[in-house]
């Protein structure tokens, strides 16, 4: 006997049909996959969840908050912006991404932090400070 399997076969077709009819159809089924997909890949799951953490940053910012080469995060991001999960859009010079709202919910499900919950920066002048001795 395994876990994945019955000894016996038997079906209560009442709850099985009302358990089918519930399931999405087989294209939705089949866009949730490549959302889904788009996460699966470790560079990029970090990458949506610096998003997450930062609400939006540029191209080198997220480069350098991950760890990875800019033209290798670029081609991540365009694998997140095709599933729907990453917008970008080009200020001056600088290209800045954020997650969509589908990217956020499905981040938040996944447990990461939603945007804008990172406290803020402490303020130079008291990390530069001497503590007071007197």
């Amino acid at each position: 006997m395994t876990d994945e399997a019955c000894d016996l076969l038997c079906l209560d077709v009442p709850h099985a049909e009302a358990v089918r009819a519930a399931l999405p159809q087989l294209h939705r089924s089949q866009a949730m996959a490549q959302t889904a997909k788009a996460l699966a890949d470790p560079v990029r799951l970090h990458t949506a969840s610096a998003l997450a953490l930062g609400t939006e940053l540029c191209v080198c910012d997220l480069a350098w908050v991950v760890g990875a080469a800019p033209n290798l995060v670029s081609h991540h991001l365009r694998v997140l912006r095709r599933a729907g999960l990453v917008t970008s859009r080009r200020q001056g010079k600088l290209v800045m991404c954020r997650l969509t709202a589908h990217g956020e919910a499905l981040l938040e499900v996944l447990g990461v932090t939603a945007p804008g919950q990172l406290s803020p920066p402490a303020d130079q002048s008291e990390l530069m400070a001497a503590p007071d001795r007197g």
